[in-house]
């Protein structure tokens, strides 16, 4: 007797038996450490009674620091020392235009790691030398790793002024510490501060929408394309731009695969899902989410509505214009034939136990942050803080559950593998630890920066909102969305308080008063000290510009491959450009005319 073959879909709960116990493994730890009490004394170390920063230890800083002058200048004010201790970066960069001595920064050179990490990450997989090299995650990393070990000996060794340590309590760390504590700050800062929570959100959404599969072979007509479109740019807020490109890429090609006119479908598919699309939520496109671990309030981005729904709206009217009249009377009449026989309905598998795990990852953003208060979102008061990284372990958790309940055969119908999560977790591993240096120069040069944008977009008639869109946007589009977005919101909120400062130190007290009042108003409506205007500004441009180049955002690159192993020639690096610059950049154009 034959022995009979397994189905594989049988095997879908022991698959990934390695993958499950080692989530389990993380979530016993965690557990221990709740039995313990350490997640709730870290939590009580970094936040009060109503999710701020506590008072006492502020207090205590403010004694600590004022033994040096430029310490002294950046604790004149418990204000100064509370904005300091939300946004990451130490007080003593923080001393107001009216001081005569400038805090101490790194110096410039100390850019260098993170500009020359993020021009390995442009241009090594375009130069045939290092393409095949740039595929290996383990390269990756290595790349990552040294030029973070670069940015660390630079701490260790040559910085000479305090530090600040913001997990798991503020601390203030003495320049003449040892080189191996001053390395450590800065590690623990980017690393477990940050970089933790950024990585799991990510690896969250991918492994569990990696479960879901949205098949068949529709109708490729302009009008089903331009529905899948917008089905994805409206999934891409709620499950993030990689997880919304992952569950419809496949679908978009299965129905277009007889035509012959293929590559402009994928290019709207970039524009729309991939990017544009993460407008609505943290969750959505890692900047947003980034900005949401600085403070930026949850749900503020369902105040970018309006711009999200003019962008994509005409991006897909765009497409429907080109397609409908243009490319479709090109398909032959052959390709229109075998369309219209070759048709398999859609169908989605997988949403049991996915699109659970799915919105409890969102309910556990939302809810679990440990800076406030557990259903405070809804009016709720309960009195109860999360402890620390609570929020992380959740997403984890419910990874874990996707992989024991969901089906194996659905993920290897979907291709499902790691390298994707891991090449961006070996990338932002040196991202995170190399924009220390320049995050830190920009909190007191940032008024600077926004002063020589002043100047240029004076000449050419644009706002100060415009500038930072354009400014962002321009280099998100030729280096990663995220950590743009994170330099830019420095210049912002750095150069507001600093112009303030200005304006109190000449004397100019309606001015100072004025600008004040929008701060003010800025932090009820976003959750951070800066003008609205001006978040809005940034915001859009790290997400919709990322666009606008395969490199500016993750799902980029890994749509483009899934294309080509499908038999479509994409256009090349600088042909994607030609694209973006006559369908996407007039677009950006209207909507910062219109909106900012």
């Amino acid at each position: 007797m034959s022995e009979r073959k397994p189905d594989a879909s049988q095997d879908a709960p022991t698959s990934y038996r390695k993958t499950i116990a080692a989530l389990v493994a993380v979530i016993v730890v965690y557990l221990g450490l709740l039995v313990a009490g350490l997640p709730q004394k870290w939590t009580a170390a970094q936040f009060g009674a109503h999710g701020s920063r506590d008072e006492a230890a502020v207090a205590a800083h403010a004694d600590e620091t004022t033994e040096t002058p430029e310490a002294e200048a950046a604790v004149a004010t418990t204000e100064a020392a509370e904005t300091t201790a939300s946004s990451g970066v130490p007080e003593a960069e923080h001393t107001a235009a009216s001081e005569t001595n400038e805090p101490p920064t790194p110096p410039l050179w100390t850019v260098a790691p993170f500009v020359i990490l993020l021009l390995c990450i442009a241009i090594l997989p375009l130069i045939p030398a290092t393409e095949h090299w740039w595929e290996s995650n383990r390269n990756r990393f290595i790349v990552a790793a040294v030029l973070g070990a670069v940015t660390l000996g630079y701490y260790a060794f040559l910085c000479d002024f305090p530090l600040d340590l913001h997990w798991p309590a503020h601390a203030t760390i003495a320049a003449d510490a040892s080189p191996f504590v001053k390395a450590g700050t800065v590690f623990v800062n980017a690393i477990v501060g940050e970089y933790i929570s950024f990585v799991v959100l990510l690896f969250s959404l991918f492994a569990i929408s990696g479960g879901i599969r949205i098949s068949g072979d529709l109708k490729a007509s302009p009008r089903t394309n331009c529905a899948i479109l917008a089905v994805g740019a409206l999934l891409a807020s709620f499950v993030g731009t990689t997880g919304a490109a992952m569950l419809l890429i496949r679908l978009l090609l299965e129905t277009n695969r007889e035509r012959k006119f293929r590559a402009h479908t994928v290019v709207f598919f970039i524009f729309a899902v991939c990017n544009c699309g993460g407008c609505l939520l943290p969750i959505g496109d890692p900047p947003l989410f980034l900005g949401y671990l600085r403070g930026v309030a949850f749900f503020w981005t369902f105040a970018l509505w309006k711009e999200w729904l003019f962008v994509c709206g005409l991006l897909i009217a765009v497409y429907y214009v080109l397609d409908r009249f243009y490319f479709w009377p090109k398909e032959t009449g052959l390709s229109k034939a075998l369309d219209e026989v070759d048709r398999k309905p859609l169908r989605v598998r997988g949403l049991f136990p996915n699109l659970f795990c799915l919105i409890g990852v969102v309910l556990a953003v939302a809810l679990l942050a440990p800076s406030q208060e557990f259903l405070a979102l809804f009016g709720v008061e309960t009195g109860w803080y999360p402890p620390t990284f609570l929020r992380e372990v959740v997403q984890l958790a419910l990874v874990a559950v996707s992989f024991a309940c969901g089906s194996n055969a659905i993920r290897k119908e979907n291709e499902f593998n790691f390298a994707a999560i891991i090449e961006v977790a070996a990338i932002f591993f040196g991202i995170f630890i190399c924009m220390q240096a320049p995050m830190q120069i920009l909190n007191v040069k940032g008024g600077d920066v926004r002063s020589a944008a002043r100047s240029v977009g004076a000449k050419i008639g644009m706002n100060e909102a415009q500038e930072l869109f354009w400014m962002t946007g321009s280099l998100s589009s030729v280096l990663d969305n995220a950590p743009t977005y994170v330099v830019f919101f420095e210049v912002a909120r750095v150069a507001d308080e600093t112009e303030l400062a200005a304006l109190k130190a000449a004397g100019k007290t309606d001015e100072a008063e004025r600008l004040e009042a929008t701060l003010t108003a800025g932090q009820a409506a976003t959750g951070v000290r800066i003008r609205e205007l001006l978040l809005v500004a940034v915001s859009l441009g790290a997400v919709l510009m990322g666009a606008t180049t395969y490199i500016g955002n993750g799902p980029n690159f890994m749509v483009k491959a899934i294309a080509e192993e499908s038999g479509v020639k994409m256009p090349s690096f600088f042909g994607y450009i030609g694209w973006s610059v006559c369908a996407l950049l007039p677009i950006l154009v209207v909507m910062t005319l219109i909106f900012l």
